[in-house]
């Protein structure tokens, strides 16, 4: 049984604690929920302490960010099948302890390929921590209406973890630097163990759930709005094989992707070149390995469907822009304000996420996840120009705030929606696949979006800001013409 029969139907198991300890246990699911994320936000504002205190490039600040993301994006595709084969509690756990001994030791990093590596390790504890949470979720709330409401105060964390980044970066790093944003993960993990660790929970979701968690709950970073509760998958049985050569190579394509994009940005050609070619030829492999897998770690009948594939560009282009806005933005606000007012100068951006949910759910409910998602690229088109204009017209903060408050309009309007539709336009019995996907090609697009934005902020950067715009104009015209169609 997939995760998603569990979000419409009663599980059959082992008991469920009562109710008090199932809030704890709930409380510290949605805390691990928020350290994982917080963690994409909250290096923004210490970018410039970083790159003067270990010495390092735009390159390098580029790779402190995108060392996470990678891992978390690729693994996440093969994360549910985890989950399933070694138990949703042992992974969970096991995750949260690597997060928290990866961000000590990220924190007394000498050097900056040092940091990097850690920052992957940190990536791939994160995978495994968000679809374990979900399936642990689905195992503690059995009733779809008590499940329902979980997976709602789960899934709110995001919008807060967007909100609190920033400020709280620019807060740590005014006091202590930029490895205190890491030591903050640990005091954070060990609260979650530790309202987390229930003998209960751990036999009800290790006595096999047969989910695929990393499904399309789990691919609910919905700005906090309450998620539809899809229609069952099909199947069950014995949990799903892992292809690890072809999640390798997977994990391969994409940092070499984004190695290229970085090598270009610093006019490297000769490391752009290698790098463009040995991104070609392990895209090949892939592909073949793909070809020739009974378990195949990207659904073939999802990427079949036209609607899928662009709501998938849709998830990109919104990550694309906002992870790229909150790389470029703060070495540049920096160079007048100090790490905490930079923070705070985010707020426009991030309000959004905590303001905007309750309508969100509301407009889509009434009107279904088309206009919102439209609406919502539109909103982040705009925003990038607006910004683009600013910085190239040198104009005051209000104005610059202004194309934050769009752009963090657009994010929270359309993240919920895409959601929605990615389970709507999933086939009969992939629904669970397609909110992985969503999840690991959003997380794709981050990577992206920090690798192009980084890579152009040279020629200005209005300049990235446009190539922002530009993302999410194509997208929204790809998703205006495919998105309606059955």
């Amino acid at each position: 049984m997939s995760v998603l029969q569990s979000a419409g139907h009663a599980v059959s198991g082992p008991p469920v604690p009562d109710r008090r300890r199932r809030r704890r246990i709930l409380m510290g699911l949605a805390l691990g929920y928020f350290m994982v994320l917080l963690d994409m936000t909250v290096l923004s504002v210490a970018e410039p302490d970083l790159a003067e205190s270990l010495g390092t490039s735009m390159a390098g600040l580029q790779w402190a960010t995108t060392g996470y993301t990678v891992t978390f994006a690729a693994l996440l595709l093969s994360a549910g099948a985890a989950t399933d084969r070694y138990g949703a509690s042992r992974l969970f756990r096991a995750g949260t302890a690597v997060f928290a001994a990866a961000s000590l030791l990220t924190a007394l990093a000498p050097a900056l390929w040092v940091l990097v590596v850690l920052r992957a390790v940190m990536g791939v504890a994160a995978a495994a921590c968000v679809p374990a949470s979900m399936a642990l979720i689905a195992r503690l709330y059995p009733e779809p209406a008590a499940r329902a409401r979980a997976i709602a105060a789960w899934a709110a964390t995001s919008g807060a973890a967007v909100a609190a980044g920033p400020i709280a970066g620019g807060a740590l790093v005014g006091v202590a630097g930029w490895r205190a944003v890491f030591l903050i993960n640990i005091p954070i993990a060990l609260l979650v163990l530790g309202l987390a660790l229930d003998r209960a929970a751990a036999l009800s979701s290790d006595a096999g759930t047969g989910a695929r968690p990393g499904g399309a709950v789990a691919g609910t970073t919905s700005v906090g709005v309450r998620p539809a509760v899809p229609p069952a998958d099909a199947g069950g049985g014995a949990p799903r094989r892992i292809d690890w050569p072809a999640q390798v190579a997977a994990a391969a394509v994409l940092a070499l992707a984004t190695a290229t994009l970085i090598a270009a940005g610093a006019r490297n050609w000769p490391h752009t070149v290698i790098a463009a070619v040995a991104t070609v030829l392990s895209l090949g492999v892939f592909v073949r390995l793909e070809r020739r897998s009974d378990a195949p770690v990207l659904h073939r009948q999802l990427i079949r469907v036209g609607r899928v594939r662009a709501v998938l560009l849709a998830g990109a282009a919104v990550n694309f822009a906002l992870s790229g806005a909150l790389f470029v933005l703060p070495l540049l606000l920096q160079q007048h304000l100090d790490p905490l007012h930079t923070g705070l100068a985010f707020l426009p951006l991030t309000v959004p996420f905590a303001v905007n949910p309750p309508l969100t759910g509301r407009i889509v409910a009434r009107v279904g996840p088309y206009r919102p998602i439209v609406g919502g690229l539109a909103l982040l088109a705009a925003g990038g120009v607006v910004m683009a204009v600013v910085l190239a017209a040198d104009a005051s903060y209000p104005w610059l705030a202004l194309g934050l408050l769009l752009t963090g309009s657009g994010v929270s309007f359309a993240l919920p929606a895409l959601t929605v539709a990615m389970v709507s336009a999933a086939p009969a019995g992939a629904t669970g696949a397609a909110g992985g996907m969503l999840n690991a090609v959003r997380q794709t697009g981050a990577t992206v979006g920090v690798a192009a934005m980084g890579a152009t902020v040279a020629s200005g950067a209005g300049a990235s800001l446009l190539v922002s715009s530009a993302v999410c104009a194509f997208a929204a015209g790809t998703f205006a013409l495919v998105g309606r169609a059955r």
